[in-house]
């Protein structure tokens, strides 16, 4: 498929020490992935379900002991310990090649080795960026093949440059032990070890489009973020685009693929969704900020997607999906995960491979006793979601008028707010948290910091990432997007939300672009502005079935010092562990924060 000199030495020295049987390159034709399909079914990787309900849609289950991804297992290789930064893991690169080399070594034998072209963005586009990875698993060829643009349109695109992203990943025995996700950002390369989960092993997601591209973004002058993109159309057929960054279990995806209240729907207003999870940023010809979404598709949490909580995201993988993880029902040949209806099936097999009894499911003990398991997973094509904006496959992207960082408080931050300016911005983004849930393992309302909601995924220092997003200010000047904080989760006494949620949230989207309009003015307070309680459209608004009030709404932008001069004291000790490389700006942010707060 290619005479690239660079791109065949790679191979061959990948062939030398893995040992396939044969090797096969992905083109990216239909029919192509159709025989792959039949294989993986012959073999019982995948499991085909039913083509009248569910056309083209598929099964997978993971071994139970790869399930998600493996923070503590993954690793950032620079030459200098410190450029990985202290809240990232660490191996030294010529350490990790040679440890890695040994588990790699003849691990494809009686395999073949599967060669993916892909390009994360609109191959040929100025954003776009080109991998290559090499797998034993046809299941990752035919998620890459949903979630990437794969075939020889991407090798024609690359033609005879050095200049891709090397991905190399192999089964091998699911060994725990030696499981690694090792990142050499110095190298353009990415190496995938003892796991078969996708977070872990389809490696233009976080491993590309956020821990390399976020080094890359560094050094080009761009930016990888963790975000969803999303546009409002107003009425008179405007449209306003946003990012957003959420740590996970904070409503992203929902908040992606949002549903306008049906007062607004009847308005003319809509939502249209280019991005759930990544966005590549980066300074346009006019000045100003352009985002582009640089993946194919989505890799959605299935548990608690249903008509109510996210129609679109659930009408994306009604075909051509890829389910991963989750419950067969064996009465229809469908799927079925916790939350999608109330109607368990009575004759299903679990995400174990076992047969469930639904009767015996209990809440406290979702991993052993649910159908589907609580980190089980759809891959579904952008092209199938009802919502998917007209601009995403546009190679400019599109302007950005806001970014937003949202929470999961129970008591400290309001509804919303807004940063003084872009470091004020950078401070608050840098300092997102939220609090573990019920669900989480350990001490209930914990808080954990994570910054940009990118912990997991900063290919480099942290404070150097900071530092990153302040030169970006600089160079946007005036033309910066305004930048907010939202908190969808303030609970009463009793631990029950205080606002609706899911599709109301669009309320609080109208206000920030009202802002960023200058439409709106807002009242300063100690930690930003705030909106004055009329600005906020509540009409026909109603919270657990009752009628929703400015009084309820006043209470949601409440500002209790108290509550954050602690956060102000845990934030400061979050700054500390990151050491000397926390630019100093940060510092006076802080400072600033707690002298409003005496």
């Amino acid at each position: 498929m290619t005479n690239n000199k660079y791109v065949l030495s790679w191979i061959d020295e990948m062939k030398a020490m893995v040992q396939p049987d044969k090797v096969v390159w992905i083109d990216g034709s239909e029919a192509q992935l159709d025989e792959l399909r039949a294989e993986a079914c012959k073999t019982g990787e995948m499991i085909k379900l039913n083509e009248e309900k569910l056309p083209g849609c598929y099964l997978h289950r993971t071994a139970v002991n790869d399930v998600a991804r493996v923070e503590d297992r993954t690793f950032i290789c620079t030459r200098k310990k410190e450029d990985a930064g202290n809240i990232n893991n660490w191996m030294d690169p010529a350490e990790c090649y040679a440890k890695l080399t040994k588990l790699y070594t003849g691990s494809y034998k009686g395999k073949t080795m599967y060669v993916i072209p892909y390009s994360m963005g609109v191959v040929g586009s100025d954003f776009a960026k080109i991998g290559i990875e090499l797998t034993d698993s046809i299941y990752v060829v035919l998620n890459m093949a949903i979630m990437t643009r794969v075939g020889k349109n991407v090798i024609d695109a690359l033609g005879d440059k050095p200049d891709f992203v090397k991905g190399l990943h192999a089964t091998a025995d699911c060994s725990q032990e030696n499981r690694y996700i090792c990142h050499f950002p110095e190298d353009n390369t990415i190496w995938s070890v003892n796991s078969a989960y996708g977070g872990n092993v389809l490696l233009g997601k976080k491993c590309f489009a956020l821990r390399i591209a976020s080094y890359l973004g560094r050094k080009e002058g761009w930016m990888a973020e963790h975000m969803l993109i999303l546009g409002v159309e107003f009425p008179n057929g405007d449209i306003k685009y946003v990012s957003a960054a959420f740590p996970s279990a904070c409503g992203k995806t929902n908040l992606a693929m949002l549903i306008p209240p049906e007062i607004y729907r009847n308005k003319g207003y809509k939502v249209w969704t280019v991005g759930d999870d990544i966005a590549w940023i980066r300074i346009g010809e006019d000045g100003r900020l352009y985002a582009i979404n640089p993946e194919n598709g989505f890799f959605g949490v299935a548990p608690g997607t249903n008509e109510h909580s996210n129609p679109n995201a659930l009408a994306t993988t009604k075909k051509d999906c890829i389910f991963t993880n989750v419950g067969h029902n064996l009465d229809d040949n469908t799927v079925w995960w916790e939350g999608l209806d109330n109607n368990p099936p009575k004759n299903a097999i679990n995400w174990k491979g076992e047969k469930w009894d639904y009767t015996k499911y209990n809440k406290a003990d979702k991993v052993n006793t649910s159908c589907a398991h609580p980190n089980s997973r759809f891959t579904a094509s952008a092209k199938n979601c009802p919502c998917l904006s007209p601009m995403f496959n546009s190679p400019e992207g599109v302007p950005v008028t806001a970014i937003i960082f949202g929470g999961r408080r129970a008591k400290t931050a309001p509804l919303v707010y807004q940063s003084r300016d872009w470091a004020h911005g950078v401070f608050v983004g840098s300092v997102l948290a939220s609090e573990t849930t019920a669900a989480a393992t350990g001490a209930v309302g914990v808080v954990r910091r994570d910054p940009m909601a990118m912990r997991p995924f900063i290919g480099y220092h942290v404070g150097d990432y900071f530092g990153h997003w302040l030169e970006m200010g600089e160079k946007l000047g005036d033309k910066a997007p305004k930048i907010f904080h939202v908190n969808w989760f303030r609970t009463d006494d009793e631990g029950n939300f205080l606002w609706p949620g899911f599709g109301d949230n669009m309320r609080v989207l109208l206000w920030i672009l009202a802002r960023c309009e200058g439409k709106v003015s807002a009242r300063e307070t100690e930690i930003g502005y705030l909106p004055y309680v009329k600005d906020i459209d509540i009409e026909g608004l109603e919270n657990d079935g009752k009628e929703f009030t400015h009084m309820m709404l006043d209470e949601l932008l409440s500002v209790d010092k108290a509550l954050w001069r602690e956060d102000a004291e845990n934030i400061e000790g979050f700054y500390t562990s990151i050491g000397e490389r926390l630019p100093a700006k940060l510092w006076e942010e802080l400072e600033t924060l707690k002298k409003n707060l005496e």
